[in-house]
């Protein structure tokens, strides 16, 4: 099972900006292991919504043709929780890419207002300079992640 921890894509500009949406609901299960009494989305799990916003928009600048994968959260910040009923936006901007990684800086909002800041460099795992090799198939890109952001990459009928 793959957990996916952004509901929808409300904006994709391919190799610039990706937005996407999270709508945190009592009946995700994970709530109920976190601080039973007093649930609330745990910091990490936005921060893995920010690095699949974001990995999906480094990924898609090279036609997800990359194994992209996390490398180092160079800032995680938050000024406040995210309770049952609220909804997270996250705002993944692409500051830097080259064929070895990507460096994405990102905003956090609950229910319009900023909240935090997530700054995240990724590695191109077959770009490596250890010479280790990884197998041919696309392990991170398998197509769940691609259809999210299609209705943005289509053209219209001219």
């Amino acid at each position: 099972m793959r957990w996916i921890w952004i509901d929808r894509f409300i904006e994709f500009l391919p190799g610039r900006r990706a937005v996407t949406v999270k709508n945190v609901s009592l009946a995700e299960e994970h709530l109920h292991d976190h601080w039973q009494p007093f649930p609330i989305q745990p910091p990490s799990l936005m921060i893995e919504g920010m690095a699949q916003t974001a990995g999906i928009l480094v990924g898609q600048a090279r036609d997800f043709k990359e194994k992209v994968v996390l490398a180092k959260i160079t800032k995680a910040e938050f000024s406040d929780i995210v309770l049952p009923g609220d909804q997270i936006t996250y705002e993944a901007n692409i500051e830097s890419i080259a064929p070895e990684a990507a460096a994405t800086r990102g905003i956090v909002r609950k229910n319009g207002k900023v909240i935090g800041e997530v700054d995240l460099m990724f590695s191109h795992v077959d770009q490596n300079m250890s010479g280790l090799d990884f197998p041919k198939e696309n392990f991170v890109f398998t197509g769940s992640f691609e259809r999210m952001v299609a209705p943005f990459l289509e053209k219209p009928d001219a």
